[in-house]
Parts: structure tokens; sequence; C-alpha cells
């Protein structure tokens, strides 16, 4: 499991108990981490993390001097998760880990590489329900998909492929990218409607108008990638493929 938290002192205490309650009990999966980029937080995350981790040593917290952004800690996330399964998710409690139930059968058939929660309703204000509508619309216009829910950060992605992407973004656009890339590579997400709700405290670490900028902005470089691909002018890296394991087989 990774997770970005910037700020998240109302949240994340509550956040790593429920997931790992869950994962240290539920029969059908083995080996479990939990990995946490604290992005530079200014309040108590940091301290809360680090006393969560003496009684919880499947813990892991990855900290930042400074806050560079959601993209480059949930990339610093991803990059020191070990095992062959990895889930996204915000730290923020609007996520409910109870969502991997329906999961789980579906990723130990080896059904995909690559599964992404689709929200059956989104739990944010209607501003930034529109945004992520829109986004995702053009989106899948500029990829030829039709996902439901483009942007959901909830995914659970085989390890080595998430860990071989090259992921660039800087701030909230992380899920919109790693869905694109994961696209990219030929892979093809497997949708699961999923749970959304409100925040568990404290307020968003970005400004809407800023962040409808930045997201504007960046879909359109993910077309213009996308185009340059088409054409050869960019080159895909090789995507890692190994054979599909049991999600209860112990992997360390």
């Amino acid at each position: 499991m990774a997770a970005p938290a910037y700020n998240e002192a109302a949240n994340i205490a509550a956040a790593v108990t429920e997931w790992r309650e869950y994962l240290a009990g539920h029969p059908a999966i083995g080996a479990w981490e939990i990995v946490v980029c604290n992005d530079g937080s200014i309040d108590a995350t940091g301290e809360i993390l680090a006393e969560l981790r003496k009684s919880c040593p499947e813990l892991v917290v990855v900290d930042f001097a400074a806050n560079r952004g959601a993209g480059a800690a949930i990339a610093a996330a991803i990059a020191h998760t070990r095992l062959d399964w990895v889930v996204l998710l915000d730290s923020d409690g609007q996520f409910p880990i109870a969502n991997l139930d329906a999961f789980l059968d579906r990723v130990r058939a080896g059904e995909a590489d690559a599964f992404s929660g689709a929200r059956i309703r989104k739990a944010d204000g209607i501003a930034y329900r529109w945004g992520s509508a829109a986004s995702g619309a053009v989106s899948n216009l500029l990829h030829g998909t039709r996902y439901r829910d483009y942007n959901s950060i909830f995914k659970v992605v085989r390890g080595p492929l998430l860990r071989a992407l090259a992921l660039e973004s800087g701030g909230m656009n992380c899920s919109t990218e790693i869905t694109a890339r994961v696209t990219e590579l030929g892979r093809t997400w497997v949708e699961i409607p999923i749970e959304h709700r409100e925040r568990g405290g404290g307020a968003r670490g970005w400004r809407f108008w800023r962040g409808a900028r930045d997201r504007a902005l960046f879909v359109g470089y993910l077309g213009y990638r996308r185009w340059l691909l088409r054409r050869g002018v960019l080159r895909l890296p090789e995507a890692p493929r190994e054979p599909a394991r049991d999600l209860t087989e112990r992997s360390r």
C-alpha cells in the first residue's frame, strides 16, 4: 500500500489504523506493507506517523524535508514498496480500505495487471466533481479510452509495473498520470465500483482554481505526449512482464 500525506494530522492516525486492521485481519491477504510519504508536513503528521511506526513494523515512512507536491510524494511511496501488488490511495480518509474486498478475487484470478476504483458517488463539492468529469472526458478522448473515473487514486496495480513508471507530475495530477501511463503501455484498466466519502478532517492542500489550471495544463501535456508517441518521436520503455502470483503468497 502506498499513500502521500501532507498536513493530515487530523486524519492520518485513523487512516493508518484502519488500513493496518484490515490488512492484518483479512484471511485472503498474506504479506503486507504500508508506505506513507510525509510530504514536508508542517503540522503533527510526521510525529504521528513516527509514533504509529513503533507499534506497526509494517509501516514505512518516507519523509520529505519540504513540501514537494502529491505527485512527488506518491512516486516516492511507490518506489519504497517491495511486494507483488500495490494499493494506491489517499491518507485523508476518503477511500475506505474495505473497497479492496471487491478487488481481491479478480486480482487473484489474474484478470489484469491494473485495477482502478470508479467512485459510485463522489463526495467532493460540485465544482470539484465538474472539474474531474471534464478532465476525465478529455483524457478519455485523447487516449481512446472510456473509463468512468479516469482520475481516481484508488488503484491496485502489479508492483513491478507500477514501480517501472517514470512519473512526472508534481501536484495533484498523479492519479491522472498513472492512468495514462499504464494505458500508454497497452495495458487495460479494469474498473470496479467503490465507495467515496468526505474527508475525515482538515482541509484540502490545494486551491481549486490553481488546481483546475494545473489539471488542464497537465492533461494537455499528456495529450501532446500521446501524439508524439503515435508519431514515433517518443519511444516507450519496455514494460515488465511477470507471471501472476497469488496474493496469499508470502513475498518476503
